[in-house]
């Protein structure tokens, strides 16, 4: 086991005085799906201290074809991938520790965690998540990481509060795009990329070599063979509300945060109720046993309806299949759930 990180001892810029201190740093990744697991698995082969890990969803079979830490057991028996995640890095190194959330990434659940988190990196499936991890990084003054891909593009940078511009600054030059994986697919290289971009800078901040971040916003298309490098340090706006002179960090106002939602392109409608829910499942799945099938772990409880099906979480969070219409999914839950 003594030469388990000897080739990272090797690497001059860790050394072994480097990897003393990524062993003794804790990352939070928001999101564990196609980049989470990726940068994940990565670090703790690296050999972080301390992994924190918060998702929301379950593994599906349309995730298996890149999400690198899930196997067909967790698609069959609807793991949340958090767990399934902190399942897998045991397996990987028994010597990192791993805390996992199944839950949104809403600010009342993330900012309990922060209070020593050296790092977060940024894998969520959509911008409201985003825009929270921005206030948050910029309130608590912790790194952050972000990245997106999907098709065969992918997208980094590197925000740092107090040094660069933050995100909200930077979108308003760089609008991203509409298009999500379930509308335009996506390619496991294009994650790949993404998620080592991602990962690099981790180490760096890890180790503490901030001279050697990149400064600047990449972008790449692995199919058309195109790839970007741009200075974004001169898009800081002084009236920004999260990062300007006199910053409100908006996203973290609880009127500010997504109660219901189509979850990144998928015929899907989240449901968050304003307080957590906790379900007796038992008692549930006998009530719901007359609107069609049941299935369930100790995680979660899923119904078949005839046109759609229901996955209700402990914290009472439900996922609405079969459906992209807000108001229809919100007319269904108060129908069966009431």
């Amino acid at each position: 086991m003594d030469d388990r990180y000897s080739r990272q001892h090797l690497f001059a810029p860790i050394g072994k005085q480097g990897q003393d201190q990524i062993s003794r740093k804790h990352v939070l990744i928001v999101g564990t799906g196609a980049l989470g697991s990726a940068a994940a698995e990565m670090l703790a082969r690296a050999g972080i201290g301390k992994l924190t890990l918060m998702d929301r969803d379950y593994v599906e079979w349309s995730n298996l074809q890149r999400q690198q830490l899930y196997e067909e057991k967790d698609a069959r028996e609807k793991m949340p991938k958090a767990l399934a995640a902190k399942n897998r890095l045991f397996r990987i190194n028994a010597d990192v520790e791993v805390d996992a959330y199944v839950e949104d990434a809403a600010p009342g659940n993330l900012e309990p965690l922060l209070h020593d988190i050296d790092l977060i990196i940024d894998a969520a499936d959509n911008f409201d998540i985003r825009f929270v991890l921005n206030d948050l990084s910029h309130k608590f003054r912790i790194p952050w990481i972000y990245g997106s891909c999907v098709g065969s593009y992918g997208v980094t940078c590197t925000i740092l509060p107090g040094k660069t511009p933050c995100l909200k600054c930077l979108l308003e030059r760089m609008p991203p795009s509409g298009a999500t994986c379930d509308t335009a697919g996506i390619i496991s290289p294009a994650v790949q990329i993404t998620a080592a971009y991602q990962t690099a800078e981790a180490m760096k901040i890890l180790v503490e070599d901030m001279d050697h971040l990149r400064e600047t916003f990449i972008s790449f298309d692995l199919w058309n063979n195109q790839h970007f490098s741009i200075k974004f340090d001169k898009v800081k706006k002084e009236n920004c509300p999260t990062c300007g002179s006199n910053p409100a960090y908006p996203h973290l106002k609880f009127e500010n945060q997504t109660k219901s939602e189509v979850l990144c392109g998928r015929d899907t409608v989240q449901i968050r109720p304003q307080e957590a829910i906790y379900h007796n499942f038992d008692e549930l799945e006998k009530r719901l046993s007359v609107y069609g099938k049941i299935e369930r772990n100790p995680f979660l409880l899923s119904c078949k309806l005839p046109k759609h099906r229901f996955v209700i979480f402990q914290d009472g969070r439900v996922f609405i299949h079969g459906t992209n219409s807000i108001q229809e999914a919100k007319k269904l839950y108060y129908q069966i759930l009431g």
